[in-house]
């Protein structure tokens, strides 16, 4: 490593920002914090987005509560998946200690408890938060056949769904909207409705169905429906501090899909809505994304095209979006190549794998007078390696450095708490109850219950007006109407429509208006 005060000075200069800025820590000079040379993010260059890596049990959670508190405090909105929920602290104030007190000290820290104004959410309402729902309509074809992982041929039959739905007037809210439709559409009663337009092949409409199945096994069914989130309550402020938004995802691991489904819905409806504002002094909001590699992970190439697309795109909207995993080889390139701010915590080489990994993350830093090799397997707990993007977009020194403690509570809130700011916000008397107007479920088997009325009186109408109907006639005409009511497609939604009644009687995904 070069001289100590080429370093210290090096630092001192690349990272004198003239607008105000996330403070990190202080630059770790062996061994010791140099308090005179602050370790700091430009406010402004937070919409750059950024990652946050290392391996588990390094410091990544509390760095992320660090940059989160501090986002809040400047007027920011923070929007972060909590995973664990080791960040549920951060509503409540922190605990301090001797042991605290003196690590604060020696990086030149003011630690004052402090807790910040957060919002618990949960999807579909599973989970103590408040519920995020969406509706299929929102999602639209490409976006539900990307996270379906279709095809080119069964998109595009999708997309003939979706426009036979908005022709006809089937409101689309929930997968059993959708299911409802494809049914129709391959039943004798709806198959000739697509024929000007190409029709839809049983085997493509088998494939989208099973693709549904697998989808609502992941906890889907309970995400799709009303009310739909509206994703501007997540850009609030409460006495001039950004609100944080927190999303619980229990057992991700078991169901990535769904949160793959959230994370593009909810950034393509923020690019949607949003205007566009260029360069800002500070963005409108900022997303921490934890254990980023469950996002990416198996996910098709039309997936990861459009999360870089977003990412790329959503900068000029004056969002950030910051990931967390534990090596960048878990980011894709194309995401990777926008990140413009690094923290890296410590990685282990213990197996080939492992140095593989390392080589890697030594590659993304620009060079510096570290052996990064080395110095990235020796960074204790709470230390990382930076470098950010700078006030004129160019990329600051690599710095040692030893980060600050969050002010807020590090450890996971306590039921209660949790409970009471739940109850306590807005939003959940805005979101809590299930919404279930008339929708393309309903209108079709509706519509399938008046066509075999009207059979058995056109039935009943060809009666002799002069005598009584005859046994033999009396079978006859019941014949007729079980022609109308044995059809295919009336016999799926009375299947389907005595499976909701018992789930309504019964408590679950019952839905009101």
């Amino acid at each position: 490593m070069a001289e100590t005060p080429d370093v210290v000075q090096s630092v001192q200069q690349g990272y004198a920002f003239e607008g105000p800025a996330i403070e990190l820590g202080a630059l770790l000079v062996d061994g010791t914090p140099n308090t005179e040379a602050a370790v700091r993010i430009p406010l402004s260059m937070v919409n750059r987005h950024g990652l946050v890596a290392g391996a588990t049990g390094t410091g990544k959670t509390k760095t992320l509560q660090l940059m989160a508190e501090q986002l809040s405090a400047a007027g920011v909105s923070v929007f972060a998946a909590d995973i664990k929920g080791d960040l549920s602290g951060v509503s409540q104030p922190g605990e301090s200690s001797e042991k605290l007190l003196a690590r604060t000290k020696t990086i030149g820290q003011e630690w004052t408890a402090t807790g910040f104004p957060t919002e618990f959410y949960a999807l579909g309402g599973q989970g103590a938060g408040v519920p995020i729902r969406a509706t299929i309509t929102s999602f639209g074809p490409v976006l539900l056949s990307k996270v379906l992982g279709l095809n080119n041929v069964q998109e595009s039959s999708l997309g003939l769904i979706f426009h036979y739905a908005d022709k006809q007037g089937l409101t689309l809210l929930d997968l059993k909207d959708l299911r409802a439709v494809i049914t129709h559409l391959t039943s004798d009663e709806g198959k000739g409705d697509l024929k000007e337009l190409g029709g839809l092949s049983a085997a493509t409409a088998g494939v989208i169905l099973r693709s549904l199945i697998g989808f609502a096994d992941q906890g889907a069914d309970a995400f799709f429906g009303e009310p739909e989130f509206d994703t501007a309550d997540l850009m609030q402020q409460r006495d001039g501090k950004g609100v944080i938004s927190l999303l619980e995802l229990p057992n991700l691991q078991d169901r990535p899909a769904l949160f793959s489904t959230f994370l593009m819905w909810l950034l393509a409806d923020l690019f949607h809505d949003l205007p566009e504002v260029g360069d800002v002094d500070k963005p409108k909001l900022v997303f921490f994304f934890d254990e980023a590699h469950l996002l990416f992970n198996d996910a098709s190439k039309a997936f990861l095209d459009s999360i870089a697309q977003t990412v790329r795109l959503i900068r000029s909207k004056g969002v950030g979006v910051f990931f967390v995993t534990q090596t960048p080889k878990d980011v894709p390139d194309d995401v990777l190549a926008q990140l413009g701010s690094r923290v890296q915590h410590q990685l282990r080489a213990h197996t080939p794998n492992d140095a593989k990994a390392l080589k890697a993350t030594v590659s993304t830093f620009p060079n510096s007078s570290y052996d990064l090799a080395e110095v990235l397997t020796q960074l204790g707990i709470g230390e990382a390696i930076v470098t950010v993007m700078n006030e004129k977009g160019a990329p600051t020194p690599v710095a040692w450095t030893r980060l600050r403690a969050p002010e807020s509570l590090m450890a996971p809130a306590t039921a209660e708490q949790l409970t009471a700011t739940v109850a306590a916000s807005p939003n959940n008397a805005k979101y809590t109850e299930v919404v279930d107007r008339e929708s393309a479920y309903e209108k079709l088997a509706a519509k399938v219950q008046a066509g075999a009325e009207q059979a058995e009186a056109e039935a009943q109408a060809e009666q002799p007006q002069a005598e009584a109907p005859k046994p033999r006639a009396q079978k006859q005409d019941k014949s007729v109407v079980q022609q109308v009511i044995g059809s295919s497609a009336f016999k799926q939604f009375a299947r389907s429509a005595g499976r909701e009644i018992v789930r309504g009687l019964f408590g679950a995904a019952r839905r009101k208006r």
